[in-house]
């Protein structure tokens, strides 16, 4: 159980470093918006993500987001958020008592019964499409081959190479990759990858790994497919 929370908040959005008693965050309704509407009081920019200080309604605390420039004073809205305690962000070499981990902020308040923009999908935010062209390595398949081909490759290790269009870092001592090449089937054309390797935003990589399919880590967080345990070839 211990696993599954951690994994939760990992996907949701931080590098999970020292953590322990998590608990879900409860949503505060107000008549005009669902969620959370909060001021900026202080922000703190890491090498991957941004952590702010926060007013609302005359109660402050700490929150972590995907980097992003944030001025003291905006507003933000939010919904979904866990709550970490003794939490240690090693990126700013700081301890929190307290701090919630943000999966989505808006400059706009969220209507009640939707979300701002959001689209819950494989890893809770869908991954845009980028305009990429990658050829298979040799020995390798495309994602479109994979995805129109699920239970064909199910369990089975094989090579997919495309251009890095996410990385999250030492996530339950994995990097989290997401790889594009190009090629689509059904609307589907991002790869999720677990690995140890460490690659960049924008590189091309080929990546050597087993296929598991239907992985559930709960919240909303559900993979049709994954590639885990991941390696490069050159």
């Amino acid at each position: 159980m211990r696993y599954k929370q951690l994994l939760i908040v990992a996907i949701f959005l931080i590098s999970i470093v020292a953590c322990n008693n998590n608990k879900d965050v409860k949503t505060n309704n107000t008549k005009s918006y669902s969620g959370h509407k909060v001021t900026v009081l202080e922000a703190i920019n890491g090498n991957t993500y941004t952590y702010l200080r926060l007013n609302e309604n005359g109660d402050e605390h700490w929150a972590a987001i995907s980097k992003r420039e944030t001025e003291v004073g905006e507003v933000l809205y939010y919904n979904d958020a866990l709550e970490m305690h003794n939490f240690e962000s090693k990126e700013l070499n700081k301890n929190f008592e307290t701090i919630l981990f943000i999966s989505k902020v808006y400059n706009k308040p969220i209507p009640k019964g939707g979300s701002a923009s959001s689209k819950v999908v494989d890893g809770k935010h869908k991954t845009s499409k980028t305009d990429v062209s990658v050829k298979p390595a040799n020995g390798g398949i495309t994602i479109a081959e994979l995805f129109t081909n699920l239970k064909q490759y199910k369990g089975k290790t094989i090579i997919v190479k495309g251009k890095v269009t996410k990385f999250n870092s030492m996530i339950m001592n994995k990097n989290w990759v997401h790889i594009q090449d190009g090629t689509e089937s059904n609307g589907k054309y991002d790869l999720t990858i677990t690995t140890n390797e460490t690659v960049s935003v924008g590189d091309v990589v080929t990546f050597k790994g087993t296929i598991e399919l239907e992985k559930d880590f709960g919240a909303g967080y559900f993979y049709e497919v994954i590639m885990e345990s991941a390696t490069t070839l050159k």
